[in-house]
């Protein structure tokens, strides 16, 4: 049987019903769980539960809420990172970024990723395993339980920018998701997602026909196959035309907008031919572009663009009447940036 925070609530209703309880036994049990983020392995024990659902609850095998091993606070003030340890003892990360009046999670769907990107730091530690839906969305719990003791505002934002491809573990992802827009439990809108990924076009062109709606991040980096393949080595089983034209048809079928993730890298696609070349490529499908000045890792040898580099990149895009943001370094000090997370020495732990 799979564990309970896996379930999203009509499979719960229905183990349930199987298991002799009624539909309120179901309500009931997902209100702690999603509602209260009472840990799994603690259900058993809660008061406001029926006897007869907790003695069931007691019975059944469930694995533990994955434990913080360490939090690291950025000199900013308002980015902090945690390492979890999962109940095989594999380890993922986590980042809670405040923002005024609201905060945003930034979540791992995955221990390491396969993808292999060069200038990330996951990328760099190899592939683990997936992330199963209750892992996902137990980070979550974790965050919002520390931000209810502390008394502060709630998660308003998710992004799954974390470790690992979303897209290639898109069941379990979207299982969690599924779990976290629920209105009986967490009741966060999907425009309040943003999920990234570095261009798995099977999974765009699946999300695409998904009727779930948040937001969708593609990892660019390069407007050319061989400036792509460069960076990111799955690039060269799906080129850079088949993933833009999967761009355009999940922009046609979602009406969405699609937002574009462009790592500044000094010398290499950085330049205004660069930005030229982008904008040829998205001038007739709906995005804008969020540029992002890299960020420093161990095992990749590059620098950041110049600010002014940035500055003339973005206003060569402007120009060529694509939408841009410069993004701010956020939690660079912890390796809690962009392409920063690996759970590993070194890592900022």
């Amino acid at each position: 049987m799979k564990p309970l925070g896996d379930l999203p609530f009509p499979d719960l209703e229905a183990l349930l019903q199987d298991a002799g309880f009624k539909p309120v036994h179901a309500a009931a049990l997902w209100s702690e769980l999603h509602r209260r983020f009472t840990p799994p392995e603690r259900l058993a024990a809660c008061p406001g539960l029926p006897s007869a659902l907790r003695a069931w609850l007691a019975g059944l095998p469930q694995p533990p809420q994955p434990e913080e091993v360490r939090r690291l606070a950025s000199g900013d003030g308002q980015t902090r990172k945690f390492l979890l340890r999962l109940a095989d003892g594999a380890l993922i990360e986590a980042v809670l970024m405040g923002y005024p009046g609201r905060r945003t999670a930034c979540l791992s769907t995955q221990a390491g990723c396969a993808m292999g990107c060069v200038f990330c730091a996951t990328g760099q530690q190899g592939f683990t395993r997936h992330l199963a839906p209750g892992e996902i969305t137990a980070q979550v719990r974790h965050l919002q339980g520390l931000l209810r003791e502390e008394g502060g505002p709630p998660l308003r934002n998710l992004v799954l920018m974390g470790m690992g491809e979303p897209l290639h573990n898109f069941d379990a992802v979207m299982a969690a998701l599924d779990i976290l827009t629920d209105t009986r439990g967490f009741n966060l809108g999907p425009s309040r997602i943003t999920l990234s990924t570095v261009g798995h076009v099977p999974g765009i062109l699946r999300l695409a026909r998904e009727p779930f709606r948040c937001h969708l991040a593609v990892s660019l980096h390069a407007a050319t196959q061989a400036g792509r393949a460069a960076l990111i080595p799955v690039a060269a089983r799906w080129p850079l035309e088949e993933l833009v034209e999967a761009c355009r048809e999940y922009t046609a079928l979602t009406g969405r907008r699609l937002f574009l993730e462009w790592t500044l890298i000094a010398g290499q696609n950085d330049r205004e031919a660069d930005a030229a070349a982008l904008a040829a490529l998205f001038r007739d499908i709906p995005c804008h572009v969020n540029l992002i000045p890299l960020n420093p890792t161990p095992g990749y040898g590059g620098s950041a663009a110049a600010r002014s580099a940035a500055w003339a990149f973005q206003r060569r895009l402007r120009g060529d009447g694509i939408p841009s943001t410069l993004r701010q370094h956020r939690g660079i000090d912890v390796a809690a940036g962009c392409g920063q997370l690996a759970a590993l020495p070194g890592s900022g732990l």
